[in-house]
């Protein structure tokens, strides 16, 4: 099967890219088009893959560019998306273009194409602070920042294509993913990040909110599980670990993984807007469990503890460490 990734570039991206080429299938990588000619993290992708994969270099806000990646293709898993929360508070009509426009390119050329399997991805921000746990994927939908109402908009745009025109799509719904090459816009690359460079005194925003982590691997799976299920197709499933951690209590087994101990600063600049911060995040995975045979590997404090060890021996790594920028607060 060839298939198509959106978003080949980034952190998840890039980990499924050498996932699926380990496991036989053709794939082309679209990766945003720069002039540096940059791919992004398939630049560093393992030495076992590079140069097995097709490289499509486009902007998912380009239709036409869209359309001629998905040609020869027989499924799609689209990723591409801009993710960062606090730019969506900045930019918020580029999340529109990018995650709402990009995804009715991506279905359109599917319909169209007669693409076979189409894997859209969401996040566990549509339903917004938690009113009942176990997140079920009945669980309603609440836009608490412009990046979520983006990814609400896109899920709709994906399902519509289902439900209009048949095209076999599938919504997956990660909870919050983590492990190596993941931005420094997200928690834990910043907590590790910053001890790894000798801080002490660790800036941070909210420590209350509680969060469900899903390390990559377990979630790169789950992408693979929802290409081969047939019983996947027209379906919302989530992706999470049925187990949530503060903030804070986070902050503190990084630490103590990383032999060190801290003070946690509460940063204003990082924090969200009083009614736009989730605060708490609790997957049901049942659903993915019985559609997809999907179970996480690094579930639970043990499985979070292992996950956290990998992701901070990769961190120590001074060619990973090298591309973060631990003082500073990225957008």
């Amino acid at each position: 099967m060839k298939v198509l990734i959106t978003g080949a570039d980034g952190f998840i991206g890039s980990h499924l890219t050498e996932s699926l080429v380990r496991a036989g299938y053709e794939v082309r990588a679209f990766v945003f088009y720069n002039s540096f000619n940059s791919r992004g993290w398939l630049d560093r992708c393992g030495a076992d893959v590079r140069g097995k994969f097709e490289v499509f270099a486009g902007d998912i806000r380009d239709p036409y560019g869209v359309r001629a990646a998905v040609q020869g293709c027989e499924a799609v898993l689209h990723l591409a998306a801009l993710i960062g929360i606090p730019y969506s508070y900045h930019s918020p009509e580029t999340y529109v273009d990018t995650n709402v426009k990009g995804t009715l390119n991506v279905v359109q050329a599917a319909r169209d194409l007669g693409i076979g399997k189409v894997v859209h991805t969401s996040t566990s921000e549509v339903y917004g602070t938690a009113r009942f746990v176990p997140i079920t994927e009945e669980h309603p939908l609440r836009g608490q920042s412009p990046y979520s109402a983006s990814k609400i908009g896109a899920d709709q745009i994906a399902l519509s294509f289902h439900a209009s025109f048949g095209t076999p799509v599938t919504v997956l719904r990660p909870f919050n993913t983590y492990g190596p090459r993941q931005s420094a816009r997200a928690v834990i690359p910043t907590i590790i990040a910053q001890i790894a460079s000798g801080a002490r005194r660790i800036m941070l925003g909210a420590l209350h909110p509680t969060r469900d982590f899903n390390y990559v691997s377990d979630t790169v799976a789950g992408f693979l599980a929802a290409l081969r299920s047939p019983a996947s197709t027209g379906e919302t499933i989530n992706l999470g670990s049925n187990f949530e951690i503060s903030i804070g209590e986070l902050a503190r087994i990084i630490a103590e993984l990383m032999g060190t101990q801290i003070d946690i600063v509460a940063d204003q600049v990082r924090m969200r807007p009083e009614d736009s911060e989730v605060n708490r995040l609790l997957a049901a995975n049942d659903k993915a469990r019985t559609l997809l045979g999907w179970q996480p590997r690094y579930g639970g404090l043990e499985g979070l503890h292992r996950g956290l060890a990998e992701t901070i021996e990769w961190f120590r790594d001074p060619a990973n460490i090298a591309g973060y920028r631990p003082t500073e607060y990225a957008l």
